[in-house]
């Protein structure tokens, strides 16, 4: 379960205001990558908390508001589909966790952010492979950016409602697919990504 080891080495070194970030989305076919940056009071409990990909969508939402509750600060960036296609997906996801934390107030001092490879940021950053399994900080961004990203699919949803966002979230599964193959892409979809670009269809003014 995440805890604050890796914070507590941060704090030892002379850290106090530190933020985890996290992303999600970066392998859907429509829809914005979304990333959450989290700080919260140093050793604070949050019964469940873990990685979000291992939790069930009510207790995330759950989660997530005792999250809200108690962070000191929680902030969001997110990228759009055109931008994803027009920088690629690894730019996106630095350029989402850039926005993120952007917006925290107060300002960290240093980040944690889930993954082999930080963002190019003005402080320190500091990579973590699995972090979201190991960090309180980063596991909290985890579910927070989960459970955004699935609120702004849902709205998605409503727009197109011929695809099924509010059941897949964009990503490629068989129900996806035969939308996909039956309408062609939405305004919404990454027309780089396979298997969307195969399909050679794209809304006016988008080709």
């Amino acid at each position: 379960m995440p805890g604050w080891e890796l914070e507590q080495e941060l704090r030892e070194i002379g850290f106090r205001l530190i933020a985890g970030v996290d992303e999600v989305g970066r392998g859907a076919l429509a829809g914005p990558i979304v990333a959450a940056a989290v700080m919260l009071p140093f050793g604070t409990t949050i019964e469940g908390l873990d990685d979000s990909k291992r939790l069930a969508p009510p207790l995330r939402l759950r989660l997530s508001e005792q999250i809200m509750g108690q962070a000191l600060s929680v902030a969001y960036g997110q990228v759009s589909a055109e931008e994803i296609d027009r920088m690629g997906v690894l730019r996106a996801t630095f350029l989402a966790m850039e926005r993120a934390l952007a917006q925290l107030d107060p300002p960290p001092e240093c980040v944690l952010v889930d993954g082999p490879h930080p963002p190019p940021l003005p402080i320190p950053a500091f990579p973590i492979v699995k972090g979201d399994q190991l960090s309180t900080l980063i596991a909290a961004a985890s579910i927070c950016a989960k459970v955004e990203r699935d609120r702004l699919m849902e709205e998605l949803d409503r727009q197109y409602p011929d695809y099924g966002f509010g059941h897949h979230k964009g990503y490629c599964t068989e129900e996806h697919l035969q939308s996909l193959s039956r309408l062609g892409p939405c305004p919404v979809h990454r027309r780089r990504f396979n298997p969307v670009s195969q399909l050679g269809i794209f809304p006016p003014g988008q080709d």
